[in-house]
């Protein structure tokens, strides 16, 4: 009985990597091995970056608050000292939008913080 292979299935799942490889450069776009390899080590690094996002983000916020406390005579390791210190919930993200959109609801924080 003769080897039923299923070269439908095959050159589809092939066809598929090869399809999310294009734009790539040289090889990379069109060797099924190399495209593969490639396509699969993109995968890593997109994981990994999503996790890099975040802590990125964050340093930035953390950037954001210092630059707008020291305006206010205090740096950004007293302010969160006293923020907790006083019991207000808020978050680092929310906190530097205030800071670069809306300074004067910034003041008003540092304000509340500083009274309390």
């Amino acid at each position: 009985m003769p080897r039923s292979v299923n070269h439908v299935a095959s050159r589809a799942r092939r066809k598929k990597i090869l399809k999310l490889t294009r734009g790539y450069y040289g090889c990379r776009r069109n060797v099924w091995t190399v495209a593969k390899n490639t396509w699969e080590k993109g995968l890593t690094y997109a994981y990994r970056d999503r996790k890099d996002k975040k802590r990125n983000f964050r340093a930035l916020w953390i950037q954001r608050i210092n630059a707008a406390a020291r305006m206010e005579d205090l740096s950004y390791s007293k302010l969160m000292g006293l923020i907790h210190k006083s019991g207000i919930e808020i978050n680092r993200k929310v906190l530097a939008d205030l800071a670069v959109n809306n300074p004067a609801a910034f003041k008003a924080v540092v304000a509340k913080v500083k009274n309390a």
